[in-house]
């Protein structure tokens, strides 16, 4: 899957200016705290550009696991002193293109952490 190479190219660099090249048009995201699916490639860029800016230089991949079109990569990251621990659940169209981002995050000190961090960013990037 070509895509998760220029995924952890976006995550390398932080630069979010990638993105539209790799979500379809219809692209969903799945975020931890947030009940609904946020739908479309708009609403999942400003999600991952504002996660980008979240995280920090800890912020890495530790496994990996790829069954196409679907993608699980693992993550560690330290925000605030907390080890926040999670999983990116990546799906794949034929075109290459992804169509579902999830996020999954661990402990509850960290789903909380993140949600303030985000909600934050969200609201600066949105305004």
């Amino acid at each position: 899957m070509q895509v998760l190479a220029r995924w952890h190219e976006i995550v390398r660099s932080g630069d979010p200016g990638g993105l539209d090249a790799i979500l379809a048009d219809d692209c969903v995201f799945w975020s931890p705290v947030v009940h609904r699916p946020q739908a479309g490639r708009d609403l999942t860029r400003l999600y991952l550009t504002g996660a980008l800016a979240v995280f920090n230089d800890s912020f890495h991949y530790v496994k990996e696991v790829v069954a196409a079109p679907h993608a699980v990569l693992e993550f560690s990251c330290d925000i605030d002193g907390i080890t926040v621990n999670g999983v990116d659940i990546i799906t794949v169209n034929d075109a290459g293109l992804i169509t579902e981002f999830k996020v999954m995050v661990r402990p509850l000190k960290g789903v909380n952490l993140l949600h303030a961090k985000m909600a934050a960013m969200l609201e600066q990037l949105s305004a």
